[in-house]
């Protein structure tokens, strides 16, 4: 049997899910291994390109390591570019508390509802837009007991990530987000929350994507840390 194919015998087909959020219903992904569980749940949080082809793959490959993984499309049903204007908006003005946080929200109330998922384990991994959302959420979310942020932007006030669950942050050396990631690793340190920041030097932005930029050795070392370090915290 080919490693393929033992991959998808130990999973059910992944589906497309949806849930309330407000007066409407986002769609998501939804892959989770093959069994009862229960099994520690994750939110997939897509960057400005959306719920796309790669994060549904991403999403599949946590499932295929044991978590219940669900990808929120958070532009599903709305209008792309009102949704960006809003969701960066948010995260400009009011960091802490707006749509994009409440979606996610409602995310992680469909996900711990879950046969098989256990609520008392439940994390989240984003990137760019979604990295930033994942950070500011941990900050107001006690539920999620560890994040995995890939280039993103920090809260406003940066003080808000002394509330946030342990922390498993990617960023570039030569990127935007650079600054970002150092600062916060300094004040998650200062707070004593576990974590783990690394800055990959020549890697670029969306490195763990599959479009242009990917970087396989910068891509296969973060998934290894990210593994490692939710092995310890969530699963």
């Amino acid at each position: 049997m080919t490693a393929n194919a033992l991959y998808w015998s130990q999973m059910p087909t992944p589906q497309t899910v949806s849930f309330p959020s407000g007066l409407e219903r986002l769609p998501s992904y939804f892959a989770q291994p093959e069994g009862p569980g229960p099994f520690p749940g994750l939110v997939v949080i897509h960057e400005a390109f959306g719920l796309n082809e790669d994060i549904r793959q991403i999403t599949r490959r946590f499932a295929s390591q044991g978590y219940a993984a669900l990808a929120v499309d958070l532009f599903g049903g709305r209008n792309r570019v009102m949704c960006m204007f809003r969701l960066f908006g948010g995260m400009l003005f009011n960091s802490l508390e707006h749509g994009g946080i409440r979606d996610l929200k409602g995310a992680l109330d469909f996900l711990g509802a879950q046969p098989g998922v256990d609520k008392t384990r439940l994390g989240a991994i984003g990137f760019c837009m979604g990295g930033s959302l994942a950070i500011a959420w941990a900050c107001t979310d006690d539920r999620l007991r560890a994040i995995a942020p890939f280039y993103g932007m920090n809260p406003r006030p940066l003080e808000a990530v002394a509330r946030s669950c342990p922390v498993v942050g990617s960023y570039l050396e030569k990127d935007f987000t650079a600054a970002a990631g150092k600062k916060l690793g300094e004040k998650l340190t200062e707070h004593n929350i576990p974590h783990d920041i690394k800055i990959y030097p020549g890697a670029h932005h969306s490195f763990f994507g599959a479009g242009q930029s990917h970087d396989e050795a910068a891509s296969q070392d973060a998934w290894n840390r990210v593994l490692g370090f939710f092995a310890q915290h969530l699963a």
